[in-house]
């Protein structure tokens, strides 16, 4: 990088627009979609589509609802004209939907192109030629009269072939390719004469495409490109304005969603953004921002795992983890505070039957909405906290921890999870949990225990395994802990105190089994969790209170 980059770069100049109008608007529909992944994205492909990849992904696009699909280059190559013809053979195009076909402005492919196209029921040509000064100076080398000719001819050429396409709805679309960086006054006046020349009506609106092919300005300065240009068109009621962003600057998704404020009426783009150099506009992106704004946006990503391993198989290319929406980890939490404020979120809305208006922390709408589950939400690796390690154990188990055992147990997980090195599963932490509290058997050992009680007094027998000698104990109490407790003060173990105690249900049916968490303050003012399960209630008490006896290490060295 040079120290001064002024003296190399400069930036694109702003639009005179002082009475911009977009700033102070708001997104209220969804645009005309338009998915060119079978062309533009395809064309960016190390290793472009296969007719049947092409097809699979076509019907993906279906089962969108795209109305619009930009299916190929016909004049380009013999795959992709026979594409064409097998799309209207094979009669695989329903009846709404609007297959667009792409072509520069020379006769002999414009040709071609419109041969494709004999049978089809509803298309779109899709003609374009470059307007901006490099593109002028270094590519053609033609002034702007010449320019405006190529494009003034080009459709006219199309026009004299629509005899050939008798019985079909055709449309006309031009792109003053790399508008973005061309003089605004040129390109109105590029697209002023491509209209003269094919004479739309409101019935039969031509698109007029607005390319920002190049990044090469802050996205509010397209913005103010796209509003001048609605301003000063002419024949706006006769015209669908279309935008076509890239992603260069890192903002293709702002630049669109500003432009469709200055007026745009349509959108291009590829699914997950796929596209030359940085990519193009990603129409799952923007349709799902509208989505999360309570707008409909005419295209279902309901299975949106399902429609990304389509698109992975059938492009070669590979979603980010960190994708908007269709990531795998953009519903996942490894944050400690995170996971603790999405399960709140979480229980607050299953307490209000969840039909509020959607506001859970740190989740920008639903993922059950996209075909996304619940338990994809929090993970746990050794950044995440108590929260996290809480809500899987609760959510995939139903094991509830008290709230002072989570703060206990959580440090204990996040160092064997640290340990590791990795993330871990719910199961795995179900695991740490019953090696650290369930199954603590040593040094004390519960092998029998029976209580009974009459009038609030209870006695109770119990027959333990300490340090590998059998320990017969009897005691009373007001309840079974509480003799179990005595008793064992009474054969000499250090004297304490049972503080908290808390039992749940682990499953259902007469199989199910009883957890219980018992939490002991010990001689020395240490507070100490302890955990049992058993078929029986009153069992799984006491084996957390043995649990907790030896977690305290107070059983031990009698």
């Amino acid at each position: 990088m040079i120290p001064d980059p002024s003296r190399k770069y400069r930036a694109y100049p702003p639009i005179a627009l002082p009475d911009r109008q977009w700033p102070g608007r708001t997104l209220t529909h969804a645009p005309i979609w338009c998915s060119v992944d079978l062309r533009d994205g395809n064309q960016a492909l190390a290793v472009p589509m296969n007719v049947s990849q092409k097809l699979e992904l076509f019907d993906a696009l279906l089962k969108c609802g795209f109305k619009e699909i930009e299916v190929g280059f016909p004049a380009a190559s013999n795959t992709e004209f026979a594409f064409m013809r097998r799309l209207i053979e094979d009669k695989r195009i329903p009846e709404d939907v609007t297959v667009q076909v792409l072509v520069q402005a020379r006769e002999d492919l414009i040709q071609r192109t419109v041969e494709s196209l004999v049978g089809v029921n509803k298309a779109i040509i899709h003609l374009y030629n470059s307007t901006s000064p490099a593109q002028r100076r270094v590519v053609f080398g033609l002034e702007k009269p010449q320019i405006v000719e190529m494009a003034r001819r080009g459709t006219r050429w199309i026009r004299e072939r629509l005899p050939l396409l008798a019985g079909s709805q055709i449309r006309m679309e031009y792109s003053p390719e790399s508008f973005s960086a061309t003089e605004v006054e040129f390109s109105l006046e590029v697209c002023e004469a491509v209209v003269a020349e094919w004479q739309p009506s409101a019935e039969n609106p031509i698109i007029l495409n607005l390319p920002d092919t190049v990044e090469v300005a802050m996205p509010n300065v397209y913005a103010d490109q796209i509003e001048w240009f609605c301003k000063n068109l002419k024949s706006r009621e006769t015209s669908i304005i279309s935008l076509h962003t890239h992603n260069d600057r890192g903002t293709g998704t702002a630049a669109t969603e500003l432009a469709l404020l200055a007026g745009a009426d349509r959108v291009e783009g590829t699914l997950f953004g796929n596209g030359e150099r940085t990519g193009n506009l990603d129409i799952v992106t923007v349709a799902l921002n509208l989505y999360m704004h309570g707008i409909n946006p005419g295209l279902d990503f309901s299975h949106i795992n399902a429609l990304r391993e389509v698109y992975e198989r059938c492009t070669g290319m590979t979603v980010p983890p960190r994708h908007p929406y269709a990531g795998e980890l953009v519903f996942t939490a490894f944050s400690g505070s995170h996971q603790d404020a999405i399960r709140k979120g979480f229980a607050e809305r299953e307490k209000n039957g969840g039909e509020a208006i959607w506001d859970v922390p740190y989740l920008t709408l639903d993922p059950s909405d996209l075909g996304r589950e619940y338990r994809e939400v929090i993970r746990v690796n050794s950044q995440s906290g108590k929260g996290g390690v809480a809500y899987l154990l609760e959510s995939q188990f139903g094991i509830e921890l008290p709230k002072d055992l989570q703060r206990e147990f959580g440090p204990l997980a996040n160092d064997l999870v640290d340990a590791l090195g990795r993330e871990v599963t719910a199961a795995e932490l179900k695991t740490m949990f019953w090696r650290e509290y369930v199954e603590r058997h040593t040094p004390l050992a519960l092998h029998h225990f029976h209580a009974d009680g009459v009038e609030g007094v209870f006695r109770c027998r119990a027959s333990l395994r300490l340090d590998g000698a059998d320990l017969a104990v009897t005691g009373e109490g007001n309840g079974p802990i509480a003799a179990f407790v005595n008793a064992l003060a009474g054969a000499g173990l250090p004297a304490f105190e049972v503080t908290d105690y808390r039992q749940a249900a682990l499953g259902s049916g007469t199989e199910a089994s009883a957890i219980s968490y018992v939490q002991i303050r010990t001689g020395d003012g240490r507070l100490v969790w302890g955990a049992g399960v058993n078929t029986h209630i009153q069992l799984a008490s006491i084996e957390g209170v043995v649990s907790a006896l030896n977690r305290a290490g107070l059983a031990g060295g009698r």
